[in-house]
């Protein structure tokens, strides 16, 4: 990787090969959510940055016979793999740097990188064994009808704050596999490991100006991107507020775009996964991994425990127990298992979101506080104890609205019928768990939960090659799998007669 210095300083916005400072010159403080004190100072952006990286794209994809989208496709899924490889190299220092981002655990960093590194190998493979086309009978021995993909020219791709370079994989990965030239604007809170994955991609020979990143915020730099008539595809990662910004940008270019905004997801759990006490403890596990992993900052996040009234109690005692016993600390610290809220105006629509509960009669069973500052935990960090709410309803904000924080709400149901109304009364639709032994009845809900992606018996697992995606508000769009490669194609019917005639349908 190049210099830390330079890199963490102005130049952060790459376009046309080239690292440069905002135009206006403007900076940004990076900060680290464990003690608020700024680690690097990047490039501001605006909309002539915007402008300048777009051009690069567009005259990266437009160009001659060498351009990217006519590189053939052995060697764009060679060169993803080869960053792949610079990402397992690099993995130490992009898992740290990760944490001191986004608050994370540097642990949960690693596996992070690890899967970003899984991410370009799969797209790789997946372009690698594509057949060149669908050939489509046209009835005539005298007619070749085939139907190919194409990449579908410059994309914007805009990232999220809570998984800065995981988010941007998704993105970035099928987007270059495809043929793609594109600029990215991550969060501006988190912007320092998508810096340096365009570092690798430059190292592992990607053309200049086929990947561009303009640092800034969004109701400058990601506003101009959305609206821009030079992009083709706009993919935004988000909430849903500004999620409906962008489509309504784009909406005047008539341009492709791809959503994936937010989820309010359930985590159902019936009496008889906890019939045994190796099936009660692996719930409760895995309900704390649900909605407390990077402190509930995660769009599938099982903030939403609907559990059987006759384990109702002893489940919530028990979760509790163990919720308040979580490792609060700086994520670089040893046995840390929660790092902070990535921000101090996160955190205090975090408190927000409580503090309404409680008035709406939510039952405190832990956490609801900042924790006592220590060695591990800065005072100036921006910490929040895990906290759990009991006799929560569909009325209460909190169960309604999205929190993204480490906050648990807790319903209770008598029959399987109110276990799937309950998890399907919700305006989002991103993902959601049902923990039964009953094959059958695992079977049955599962089928019903109107929700991207189900797990049963288990919680956040996802798979490269399957697809992500949302119902209802939780967006449009759909990453990993064929489908997330898809998002970046165009379809085009080529139709070759062989043997040309006259129509003679006319006199002349």
């Amino acid at each position: 990787m190049a210099d830390s210095t330079e890199l963490h300083t102005r130049k952060s916005i790459h376009a046309a090969g080239v690292w440069r400072h905002a135009v206006s010159g403007a900076t940004r403080e990076i900060l680290d959510p464990a003690d608020a004190a700024p680690f690097a100072l990047v490039a501001e952006g605006d909309e002539k940055d915007a402008d300048l990286a777009v051009e690069a794209a567009r005259s990266a994809f437009d160009g001659g016979a060498g351009a990217w989208p006519r590189t053939p496709v052995a060697e764009r899924a060679a060169l993803l793999r080869r960053v792949a490889d610079l990402l397992v190299r690099d993995r130490e220092e992009l898992g740290l740097l990760e944490s001191r981002d986004a608050g994370k655990t540097v642990e949960e960093g690693r596996v992070d990188i690890d899967c970003v590194a899984d991410a370009f190998r799969y797209f790789a493979d997946l372009v690698a064994a594509e057949a060149p086309g669908r050939v489509v009978d046209a009835g005539s021995p005298d007619v070749h009808s085939v139907v190919v993909h194409e990449p579908v020219g410059v994309c914007a791709l805009i990232t999220p704050w809570n998984y800065p370079l995981l988010q941007a994989s998704w993105k970035i990965a099928p987007a270059l596999a495809a043929g793609n030239t594109f600029v990215v604007k991550p969060s501006e809170i988190t912007p320092m490991t998508t810096i340096a994955l365009i570092e690798l991609l430059t190292e592992a020979g990607l053309p200049a100006g086929v990947a561009n990143i303009v640092t800034g915020p969004g109701h400058t730099v990601g506003a101009r991107l959305a609206e821009h008539p030079d992009v083709d595809l706009v993919s935004f990662t988000g909430g849903l507020v500004s999620g409906t910004k962008v489509a309504q940008a784009a909406a005047p270019t008539v341009k492709k775009v791809a959503l994936e905004l937010g989820g309010k997801n359930p985590n159902v759990v019936f009496a008889d996964a906890c019939a045994t006490e190796e099936g009660f403890d692996t719930a409760v596990d895995q309900a704390l991994n649900a909605a407390f992993i990077h402190s509930g900052q995660v769009c599938s996040a099982g903030a939403r425990l609907i559990v059987e009234e006759s384990v109702r109690d002893r489940f919530v005692t028990e979760l509790a127990r163990r919720a308040a016993r979580i490792r609060l600390g700086r994520g670089t610290a040893d046995g840390v298992e929660c790092g902070p809220l990535v921000s101090e105006q996160h955190r205090a629509k975090v408190e927000a979101y409580v503090a309404s509960a409680l008035a709406e009669g939510a039952v405190l069973r832990t956490g609801g506080k900042r924790p006592e500052p220590s060695a591990e935990r800065p005072a100036a960090g921006w910490f929040y104890e895990p906290t759990v709410l009991d006799a929560c309803h569909r009325e209460m904000r909190v169960v309604r609205e999205e929190v993204f924080g480490p906050v648990l709400t807790v319903e209770t149901f008598r029959t399987e019928d109110e276990a799937v109304a309950l998890a399907n009364d919700t305006e989002y639709g991103l993902a959601g768990a049902v923990w039964t032994a009953d094959a059958g009845r695992a079977r049955r809900v599962a089928g019903r939960l109107r929700h991207g992606t189900v797990w049963i018996n288990d919680f956040h697992p996802y798979l490269p090659q399957a697809e992500w995606g949302g119902f209802g508000k939780s967006g449009t769009g759909r990453e990993l799998g064929p489908a997330g490669l898809a998002e970046y194609r165009e379809t085009k019917h080529v139709y070759q007669n062989l043997a040309p005639r006259p129509v003679r349908w006319f006199a002349g």
